[in-house]
């Protein structure tokens, strides 16, 4: 007797907020699609899975990730690794590709990952080398738009914006140049730039930039769909101005389509994140931001083991996160967990304008399916400025589906 389905997960918790779903159903897979989700699909040929106690969930999205394993430098990690194995069905990489390295990232990080890898391309001509690391590499004579523009064009596929920044070490030194050179190119090819906020670099000659005199120009600099990331940082120049208050642009700036992704990173501050949540602003998307100064991975021969400054560096982290920590941060600090689910999935595919491909169960969608732990116990969070939250609650990767294959979420640098 044929099987109606290859695999049905069983019993869990489903949450689609895109179809309005929440409830105890199955989900039925055949041929890598979504097949059927309703009670108890009963099936005694297909392969069943138990999901009793677990949410199942449209497969993730992590829309800030950085995946350019090889390239650029310690900073890059396995796709798979952040992606599949850590229960990711998308993972995003936030500007390790440029117009000139992108053929390398599509052909050896893309095309052979189990994970579905994107890109938001760097508008700098050399990429994300050492994570932005090197700021000489990094002003406006370092970017080329027509290039950066055409290489989005032609690889539409996988380039979903384009990545630039706005902090107070480049405009020390640029002012706002390169940030305009983005937006010409992001016009040009059609997609939105993606902005960093929070410091990365030591200003030029220690000059004192007053982020909250140029947040309102960045913020006209920008347009509906762009993205403003860090929200939460710890670093100055992010939402929080020198008052310990949301700035007030940034309402203006949701006002008129602009997105926010909380970028975790090592950036994440649970003071900060009071702030900006107590003020009622809550993010668009989460994306985790992991990369090899903020997970416990052996450098690769030939990389520097550490930088002049690595203890203190602004990339160094030691608060060992993932995408489902980022979201029972934002749990424990109130956001309902039916808010936060959203923010990994549908809300991720609109931001990428794939809400048709990406990012709910529909039936008849290929099979990206993330299920998680939900845990119930009590645990201290510590952020890297060493502010503790205590929880409740937490949730865990188990298992998920890409393209109707399973993984389990087995990734080394998944929190214990």
């Amino acid at each position: 007797m044929e099987k109606k389905f290859d695999t049905i997960i069983s019993g869990g918790r489903v949450i689609d907020p895109a179809n309005k779903i929440d409830g105890k159903l199955d989900v039925g897979i055949k041929d890598n699609k979504i097949a059927a989700i309703q009670n108890s699909l009963a099936d005694k040929n297909s392969k069943v899975i138990d999901a009793k106690g677990k949410l199942v969930i449209p497969g993730m999205i992590d829309t800030h990730a950085h995946v350019f394993e090889h390239v650029s430098g310690r900073f890059g990690l396995n796709p798979d690794l952040v992606g599949v194995r850590s229960g990711v069905t998308t993972v995003i990489d936030q500007g390790g590709p440029s117009c000139m390295t992108f053929p390398g990232f599509r052909n050896f990080i893309s095309n052979p990952a189990k994970t579905n890898v994107l890109a938001f391309i760097s508008i700098y001509t050399v990429g994300g080398l050492e994570g932005h690391y090197y700021p000489y590499l990094y002003g406006p004579g370092g970017i080329d738009v027509k290039a950066c523009a055409k290489a989005a064009r032609a690889n539409t596929d996988i380039v979903k914006g384009i990545k630039a920044h706005a902090e107070p070490g480049g405009i020390s030194r640029w002012g706002l140049e390169t940030l305009e050179l983005a937006k010409e190119a992001s016009r040009e090819a059609g997609i939105p730039v993606y902005i960093h906020l929070g410091e990365l670099w030591p200003t030029e000659g220690g000059i004192d930039v007053d982020m909250d005199a140029r947040l309102p120009e960045i913020v006209a600099l920008i347009e509906k769909g762009d993205i403003l990331a860090h929200p939460f940082t710890r670093h100055p120049g992010g939402f929080v101005n020198k008052e310990g208050k949301l700035h007030p642009i940034v309402n203006e700036a949701i006002d008129k389509g602009v997105l926010i992704d909380i970028g975790h990173g090592s950036h994440f501050s649970f003071d900060m994140a009071r702030a900006v949540l107590d003020a009622n602003v809550l993010p668009t998307t989460v994306g985790a931001d992991m990369h090899g100064y903020n997970t416990h991975v052996p450098a690769e021969a030939g990389t520097p083991d550490e930088h002049p400054d690595d203890e203190m560096h602004l990339f160094a982290g030691q608060a060992q996160f993932s995408m489902c920590h980022a979201m029972t941060e934002l749990m424990a600090l109130g956001v309902a967990m039916e808010d936060t689910i959203p923010m990994v999935s549908s809300k991720c595919a609109e931001m990428i304008g794939m809400a048709h491909e990406l990012g709910t169960l529909g039936i008849g969608r290929t099979a990206d399916i993330s299920v998680l732990h939900d845990e119930t116990g009590e645990w201290t969070l510590k952020d890297n400025s060493n502010v503790e939250v205590k929880t409740t609650r937490r949730l865990r990767p188990a298992f998920c589906f890409r393209q109707g294959e399973y993984f389990e979420a087995d990734a080394s640098i998944l929190p214990v």
